[in-house]
């Protein structure tokens, strides 16, 4: 804006737009009195987002769009626009208005105390209790990326290195709210973070040492090694730029981030984007929200940081055999203690989030409400350690040892609140009585002026024995000592005479100012002190961050381990054998979100697996549509992975061999917008799961190949067999679902290939399915039976079943007669036709089959002369010429 239009410009309009160019990119919140205003595009856009009616205010002449509301709404309106996107600047007034009066400043001091953004932010409106809200910032170089994640409400940083490859997994396994980028990369967004809320920074943020600095100074250390990250060097410019962006927007002390840990996979089942959705763990497919997926079947947790910790485990399953035993063992003993789990979880349950309540503390957005829940959260530690104290687990030993007792902070709290504090800490009302002796007395006053007045005159009266001596009040001169004219003589030289009445004198002395001073401020002056005892309490909290932390890091994993045991003892599931082989053994198991969906008294049918890398490495699963394929993929994903979680399984017995990846290929999806049809995303999936399983890994490939023609996707899916089957370095363990009945001649190929379908049956011409996984292919798919169940008008069923039948003779003539309608010839089988091993004895011509890759010389023109043709673009009589031809080559 130029000079010459600023001059225009009213005061209180200069002021705004000078703090507004200072913080673009934000809406700017300007607190005038008792309302939060909004100007100009602000007021434009706040208005047609919350619906808040638009007006003119003038400025210098022009009118200049206003939209504004309450201050105390601010809790209603701010939670809207931060979900929507935005990034919102909070402007409060620092001075008081009489103060700029009396400096003669036309308008009030002003500035920003706080940018609220999807990423950052302390409001519980904004937060949900039981998830991370991260916000991330990466920074690439040649092909490997920075990034750095934080949760400002917790206090977690983190930061890694990852290849370009391998950034959309870790940023689906964090999910940030918020993704910060070089400005450079505006014009031209990296398609890995295309997807989330992205916020553009100075390209200098990310330069140079500056973001090295900032972290050392911010952690006062001279390096970054006692974190074990100073070999990570592109992620500093990451986390840097992520502590310069949570300082500016916070604008208050960050001491609550007192660690700064590296995120490493190794230590992981790996997890790409597509098997979290597919498997839908945090997410559903359809719906987007939590029915459904893994989580709503687990989360029985009983704590904030509990429900936060068990989404990481989830999506962060163990690859260490030691590590998942280990988790295995205390589970187990709190399935076996059911008393001590009901009372554990009565006690967890009377704990706060003390994750937040910490952080809120140290940032110093907090009240007294906050202290007193942290001071009731730590008072319940006792009767914990009390519940776990008998287990003889070396992981349930560990939580109680790191569980400390904080005394010390509990009683100076307990002693210094009362015990409901408002919410507020300006209406005073806060600290006992007894806390602090110049509170006492300040409060004393304020409760009892007149009696303390009252007092004050009886004592002045036995002093100078005037007993008709008062005292009052007026706002000329405050309070007053009045004495009649007949008791003049009496006044002592110390009273200060100030007016003269027809029948008596006035006067102050400098010991009744001093006590009227004392009653007439004595309120203000006790919610000022509580004020400044309010944050020294808040600040001695405070020193105590990294132990409360501890304590909280801990409640969170008992709570995800008493949760295991829970849901495991209440939907009888068993405890796995987990080991480092190579097979995975289940009996009798169950999908656990499908179970709990089916509706009232349909039993779930029960399905063995067995899987290893000798004999049964590929499992090719033929069967109808519903017959249930899918969820036995599922079922066998979701089993794995919740054993390598420490949680029991759902199944009679399981034996498992560690997993280092899980992939999966389900279902049809696309993604248009980048030009990537359901084909195309099919086949990027199936590339990445050949480009990087190993034998460790385990497979799920549901109807691979189905995007395209037939023959396309049947030469895809068997090419793909074989090159899991063949290939040693990525001979996964592999369930392979399809239609293609074709797949079941590679049994006879490949000695660990093996043929398994879904049972059912057929009674008059109804399909039942019946849910059991058997052994042996099958060379039916059914679809017909279960188009009619869908409810298919009967006249396409029948017409499916003509066409069906004459597609099974190898001929079919459609055509149309005058009328439009449709024809039908269907040539009739040759009575004396031959076999096809007849015609091979008698001819000596070698059997050709799809997949033959050495063929007579004579059968390869004929494969020319197929592969020339587009049986889908000819007619009938084409076919028929076509086909004549192809019988006096091979003749």
């Amino acid at each position: 804006m130029s000079k010459k239009s600023k001059k225009k410009q009213t005061p209180l309009m200069r002021q705004y737009f000078d703090i507004k160019e200072k913080h673009p990119g934000t809406i700017l919140l300007f607190r005038v009195g008792d309302f939060y205003e909004t100007f100009s595009d602000d007021a434009e856009l706040i208005s047609k987002e919350l619906g808040i009616t638009l007006t003119k205010r003038n400025n210098g002449g022009d009118q200049t769009p206003l939209a504004g509301f309450p201050y105390h709404s601010l809790d209603t309106y701010l939670p809207k626009l931060v979900k929507r996107g935005y990034r919102v600047a909070i402007c409060e007034q620092t001075e008081d208005p009489d103060s700029a009066k009396k400096a003669g400043r036309k308008v009030v001091q002003r500035e920003v105390t706080e940018i609220t953004t999807p990423g950052v932010t302390m409001s519980e409106k904004l937060l949900d209790h039981k998830r991370n809200n991260f916000i991330a910032s990466i920074h690439w170089a040649g092909g490997t990326a920075g990034i750095a994640f934080s949760d400002i409400s917790t206090g977690e940083f983190a930061l890694s290195q990852v290849s370009k490859g391998e950034l959309d997994s870790m940023l689906q396994s964090i999910q940030p709210s918020e993704v910060l980028l070089q400005k450079k990369y505006k014009n031209k967004l990296p398609d890995e973070v295309a997807r989330y809320n992205i916020t553009y920074i100075e390209d200098w943020v990310y330069q140079g040492d500056y973001g090295y600095n900032l972290l050392t100074d911010h952690f006062s250390t001279h390096s970054l090694k006692g974190f074990g990250v100073e070999e990570l060097e592109i992620a500093h410019q990451a986390a840097g730029s992520l502590l310069h962006y949570m300082q500016e927007t916070q604008k208050s002390s960050l001491g609550h981030l007192r660690r700064l840990y590296a995120y490493e996979n190794t230590d992981y089942m790996a997890l790409d984007s597509s098997t979290k959705r597919n498997l839908e763990l945090t997410t559903a497919m359809q719906e987007g929200g939590t029915d459904g997926t893994l989580v709503s079947i687990l989360d029985d947790t009983v704590t904030a940081m509990g429900g936060r910790l068990l989404r990481k485990w989830i999506m962060r399953p163990l690859k260490k055999v030691k590590q998942i035993q280990k988790r295995l063992e205390a589970v187990d003993w709190l399935y076996k203690e059911h008393d001590r789990r009901h009372e554990l979880r009565e006690d967890l349950g009377q704990i706060g989030d003390l994750e937040r309540l910490i952080s809120r503390i140290s940032v110093g957005r907090t009240n007294a409400r906050d202290l007193k829940q942290l001071q009731l959260s730590l008072a319940q530690i006792p009767r914990v350690k009390t519940q776990i104290a008998q287990s003889d687990n070396e992981l349930l030993d560990s939580v109680n040892d790191r569980l400390k007792l904080m005394v010390d902070v509990q009683e100076r709290i307990e002693r210094a609140l009362v015990e409901d504090p408002p919410a507020s800490i300006r209406d005073g009302g806060i600290f006992a009585d007894g806390f602090d002796e110049d509170l006492d007395e300040l409060r004393d006053i304020a409760r009892n002026g007149k009696d303390y007045i009252a007092k004050i005159k009886n004592d002045l009266a036995k002093e100078t024995g005037i007993s008709s001596l008062k005292i009052g009040y007026n706002k000329v001169f405050g309070y007053y000592i009045e004495v009649t004219n007949t008791h003049k003589d009496k006044v002592p030289e110390h009273f200060i005479r100030k007016q003269t009445l027809v029948n008596s004198e006035r006067y102050i002395t400098p010991e009744l100012k001093e006590v009227e001073e004392k009653v007439l401020s004595s309120e203000e002056k006790s919610k000022t002190l509580e004020g400044e005892l309010f944050e020294e309490l808040r600040l001695y909290v405070a020193e105590f961050a990294d132990d409360i932390q501890q304590i909280a890091a801990a409640l969170a994993q008992l709570d995800c381990l008493q949760c295991f045991a829970e849901v495991s003892f209440r939907n009888n599931y068993v405890r796995p054998e987990v080991n480092d082989k190579d097979v995975v053994d289940v009996k009798k198991g169950r999908h656990p979100v499908v179970e709990k969906t089916l509706p009232a008294g349909e039993p779930f049918i029960p399905n063995d697996i067995y899987l290893d890398n000798s004999e049964y490495q590929i499992l090719m699963i033929t069967g109808p549509n519903m017959a249930g394929k899918s969820i036995i993929l599922r079922q066998t994903g979701l089993l794995v992975l919740m054993a390598q979680l420490g949680c029991f399984v759902p199944a009679k017995e399981a034996t498992i061999g560690l997993v280092d990846k899980i992939f999966t290929r389900v279902g049809a999806s696309d993604n248009l917008a980048a030009g990537e049809s359901t084909f195309l995303v099919e086949m990027n999936e199936a590339a990445n799961i050949l480009n990087n399983a190993t034998p460790k890994s385990l497979i799920l490939l549901d109807e691979v190949g189905r995007g395209t023609s037939t023959f396309d996707g049947l030469s895809i899916a068997w090419a793909l067999s074989e090159y899991l089957h063949n290939k040693p370095e990525v001979a996964a363990k592999t369930l392979f679902a399809t239609h293609y009945h074709e797949l079941n001649e590679l049994e006879s190929r490949y000695e660990r290939i093996k043929n398994f379908n879904i049972k059912v049956k057929e009674h008059d011409g109804k399909v039942i399915f019946m849910r059991k996984l058997v052994r042996g292919g099958t060379d039916h798919s059914y679809g017909i039976q279960v188009a009619n169940m869908a409810g298919l008008p009967q006249v396409v069923i029948e017409r499916a079943k003509e066409i069906l039948s004459n597609l099974e003779s190898h001929s079919l003539d459609v055509s149309h007669d005058g009328n439009g309608a449709i024809k039908k010839t269907a040539a009739k089988k040759q009575a004396a036709k031959k076999t096809t091993q007849e015609v091979q004895n008698q001819e000596q011509i070698p059997q050709m089959t799809l997949f033959d890759t050495h063929v007579d010389p004579r059968i390869e023109t004929v494969m020319d002369k197929l592969e020339a043709s587009d049986p889908e673009r000819m007619t009938p009589i084409e076919a028929l010429i076509l086909l004549s031809e192809l019988k006096k080559i091979v003749k």
